[in-house]
């Protein structure tokens, strides 16, 4: 009995699926960087700086718009209420870091106010947001 010789089948690698995977491997990672930026506090022009330095992220962030408004974490907040707020976000055991993020176009004697507010409340430790400048 002689065994018959198949034909030879050239060997192909099919790369569609290997595509698909690889995309769709691409949209999860794109999709979900997009939850991992953290953004803190409200979109303003900050004022720009040859000497900005990277600070750790914070969970306090009073932010203070061209107009004057005040947000404490993106929820609006009068000057006269802020001491007490901040003082409720911090505890004075564990230092923590109150970022100003106050737009170019505000009153530096807003500004003041604000930090001299901050520095009352004990265990808040006080950095104000600034741009590299290009």
């Amino acid at each position: 009995m002689r065994i018959q010789d198949e034909p030879d089948i050239p060997f192909t690698i099919n790369i569609v699926p290997m595509i698909d995977v690889i995309f769709s491997i691409l949209a999860f990672v794109i999709i979900s960087s997009l939850d991992l930026t953290r953004s803190q506090g409200l979109p303003v022009n900050l004022p720009s700086a040859n000497t900005v330095q990277q600070q750790p992220s914070t969970d306090i962030t009073v932010t203070v718009e061209s107009n004057g408004s005040i947000y404490l974490n993106k929820e609006p907040i009068e000057l006269n209420v802020l001491t007490q707020e901040v003082r409720n976000l911090v505890n004075p055991n564990n230092p923590s870091l109150v970022i100003i993020n106050a737009d170019e176009g505000v009153e530096h004697g807003q500004v003041v106010q604000i930090m001299d507010r901050v520095r009352q409340v004990e265990g808040a430790r006080l950095a104000i947001a600034a741009q590299k400048s290009r």
